[in-house]
């Protein structure tokens, strides 16, 4: 059995509703999935416009013959899952397609489950992809409503484990006070601060919104850090906290003309990079 690797949409912006009655999907033993709760209105969208649940398979169909107009149709199993971070998977198996979109998907315009089922396909085969699809996709995914509903998705169904600030040779907590009497005149709050799991060499820190957390690796809690690297790393991820994501039409605005100024105050801001580098 050859198997295809998975291809991801992160954040898949959710589309909450009041399900419709439907016959909903079954599991490959045949069995019924157990029913789940009733979800809120969607925003946005009129109701000629919604897509059923038993739709997404004629859609995955439809878009796989556009774009493989000669091929054999292969078996095509679409379901909704209660994603944490909103992913949403694509991937081949013994010619049986299986897409799996997170719940809150379910309620999204049809032309927008369209456009996502074109970027999945068009990625999955190899082919270019659409750009009208792909600006319909993205005015859904950075609209103000969507990217709210998205965070607070990300917040309630996203347990996340929290070491804590304190590690073997440097507090967190010590540092970001620091740093925000020195830059900020110590008005930024305060997030929740804390040590990655895992010694973590390419994601060497983030701010995650959703929880209003900073995440440091662990990689940097040894005696051979010196502390004008963490503080730099922290520093770049407190300038999230004062300058948040825009958004410019479809494009994300993550690190801003502001941002990038104010960066470069940071007064030993090349041999903190130089360090990084060398990790």
């Amino acid at each position: 059995m050859r198997i295809f690797p998975e291809l991801l949409f992160d954040d898949l912006p959710p589309r909450p509703m009041q399900r419709p009655a439907q016959r909903p999907l079954q599991h490959e033993d045949g069995h019924k999935p157990a029913p789940t709760a009733r979800r809120g209105r969607t925003v946005g969208a009129g109701k000629a416009s919604r897509v059923a649940h038993e739709d997404a398979h004629r859609i995955f169909a439809e878009e796989y013959r556009q774009l493989r107009p000669r091929a054999p149709m292969p078996e095509i199993e679409v379901r909704f899952r209660r994603f944490v971070s909103l992913n949403t998977t694509i991937r081949l198996r013994e010619n049986r397609l299986m897409a799996s979109l997170s719940d809150l998907l379910e309620g999204a315009p049809e032309t927008v489950l369209r456009a996502i089922a074109h970027i999945l396909l068009a990625k999955l085969y190899r082919k270019p992809i659409d750009k009208a699809h792909n600006q319909r996709y993205k005015r859904f995914q950075y609209s103000e409503a969507v990217a709210r509903q998205t965070e607070q998705i990300r917040s309630t169904r996203g347990a996340k484990r929290l070491p804590g600030p304190e590690g073997r040779y440097y507090h967190l907590e010590e540092v970001f006070d620091s740093l925000n009497e020195r830059f900020f005149h110590n008005l930024l709050g305060r997030p929740s601060l804390t040590w990655s799991e895992h010694y973590a060499r390419r994601q060497l820190g983030h701010y995650d919104a959703a929880h209003n957390t900073i995440v440091v690796s662990k990689v940097f809690d040894r005696p051979s850090s010196p502390r004008y690297a963490i503080e730099y790393l922290l520093y770049h991820e407190m300038l999230h906290l004062k300058h948040p994501v825009t958004v410019r039409g479809t494009r994300r605005c993550v690190h801003g003309p502001a941002f990038r100024a104010e960066e470069k105050l940071f007064p030993q801001l090349a041999e903190a990079q130089a360090f990084l580098k060398r990790l």
